[in-house]
């Protein structure tokens, strides 16, 4: 099963796409990575669905990406007397750290919120739709004015876009989960609350190579160390959908091109998320704004865009990811998309594996290449050649099961397993082998051939072939 696209779909499964009959009309329809929230569901939830994956993907003779998106930490108000506050525009309340607070006051049981805040900071509430700044505080009260107000109820999530919190983005959940995903096999890790370099490396410690770090980029503190973030991470989530709580939304978009653009730039995968096709959530159809949205992401560059709710718990999932899809090519295949999407050409590294991969981007532009097949044992020789957006696909071909689903985010890349090559002979049959049967070549075309010698060394790109099919 061969896509007809560069960028790729995520789709998230829920109770909307349960069952293996959805799944697997799901995979036709267009979904190249599934994500398990672990928000949501219990283990055994997210076993089923790994497991029906793991089937669907022999049946249909595609490999198929897993993301596992971590849930990270939550603040959230606690149980409010009467189970409700009224929240007065230009009135001073007073939050207590406690789960039950007393009468007048708002229960807060967050200490690392009072340890971070300072007067002049804003609390956002229930997605941003109460708001207060800070008038003073210390380590057991915050007194806040109120900016805009409404009816406040239990458990509402607070955001804090102004304060760089003092906590792990991984909870004791967390690491229950992540190592429940990683015993499933998971082959992406999202990690939600990121804000700063050592987030990263927290988790790297603890999954090291197992699966691919995903960093989701919602909260502001992560945007002023986001060279760093990026450099340490695998791949990148815009998670539009907080970062849009904490941020004010007219520069989320700003935000959006400049984190597709730095990825691109540092040859990692990056996904667009969050309310792409909200209004599918009820509908049959988008609105064109959603369409004009999906097209914007493809026109940046963007490796990928994802469904949320729209897959999860919508009433249309299918007819989500078909619209996604259409759009997808249509986009891709307009007379300008060529044009826009080389226009950033990223800089290119005075290195050995950086020059070969990029003068196989532009060398199969220039003859008309049906594939530039990529032997890979990491996924980076398909990356630096992803980073030229090249207009003949990604054939990209390793030993490693794990690096082949991993490289399902990439985009253009169409990853296949196979043994090890041991010679140059070998190399060349091996391409025109692959290129014939996944539907990229036929006999008398020519192939873009990309390897590093000596054969199965990570990092020793240093080969660069043209051949006749």
């Amino acid at each position: 099963m061969r896509r007809n696209r560069r960028a790729k779909i995520v789709a998230t499964l829920g109770p909307a796409s349960e069952g293996r009959d959805m799944m697997r009309a799901l995979i036709e329809a267009g979904v190249d990575v599934f994500r398990l929230n672990f928000s949501h569901g219990t283990r055994e939830d997210h076993r089923r669905r790994y497991d029906t994956i793991r089937d669907l993907e022999i049946e249909v003779g595609r490999p198929v990406s897993v993301l596992q998106d971590l849930q990270g930490p939550k603040i959230r108000v606690g149980r409010l007397p009467g189970g409700v506050f009224q929240l007065v525009p230009g009135e001073v309340v007073r939050f207590e750290q406690a789960r039950e607070a007393s009468p007048g006051s708002i229960p807060l049981p967050h200490p690392e919120v009072f340890d971070a805040v300072a007067p002049g900071h804003h609390l956002l509430i229930d997605d941003g739709r109460r708001r207060l700044e800070i008038v003073s505080c210390d380590t057991d009260t915050i007194t806040a004015r109120v900016v805009y107000g409404g009816k406040l109820t239990d458990n509402k999530g607070v955001n804090l876009p102004d304060s760089t919190l003092p906590v792990s983005p991984l909870t004791p959940k967390d690491h229950e989960d992540l190592r429940f995903g990683l015993e499933l096999g998971v082959d992406w890790v999202a990690l939600s609350f990121v804000q700063r370099p050592a987030d990263v490396m927290e988790a790297r410690d603890i999954i090291g190579d197992r699966a691919g770090i995903m960093v989701k980029i919602e909260k502001p503190a992560a945007l002023t160390v986001i060279g760093d973030i990026i450099n340490l991470s695998d791949a990148v989530m815009v998670a539009r959908g907080d970062l849009g709580v904490e941020c004010p939304p007219e520069d989320v978009p700003g935000h959006q091109k400049e984190l597709v653009r730095a990825c691109r730039l540092a040859g990692k995968p990056v996904i667009i998320a969050t309310q792409m096709l909200d209004s599918m959530m009820h509908a049959p159809a988008p609105t064109r704004a959603e369409a004009s949205d999906i097209a914007t992401a493809i026109y940046d560059g963007a490796d990928a865009v994802m469904l949320s709710g729209e897959t999860a718990s919508g009433d249309y999932p299918l007819e989500a990811v078909r619209f996604m899809d259409r759009a997808i090519v249509r986009t891709e295949n307009h007379k300008d998309y060529r044009s826009i999407i080389t226009a950033l050409e990223p800089v290119l590294e005075p290195t050995i594996q950086h020059s070969v991969s990029a003068a196989a981007a532009d060398v199969a532009g220039v003859i008309d290449a049906k594939a530039i097949v990529a032997f890979t044992s990491s996924g980076a020789t398909a990356s630096r050649i992803a980073r030229r957006r090249p207009a003949s696909p990604i054939l990209a071909i390793t030993a490693s099961p794990s690096v082949v689903r991993r490289m399902v985010l990439l985009w253009g890349a169409h990853s296949v397993p196979e043994a090890h090559i041991h010679s140059f002979e070998e190399m060349v049959d091996t391409a025109r082998k692959h290129a014939i049967a996944e539907g990229f070549a036929t006999r008398g075309d020519h192939i873009v051939i990309v390897a590093g010698v000596p054969f199965g060394v990570p990092g020793s790109t240093n080969n660069l072939r043209v051949v006749e099919v």
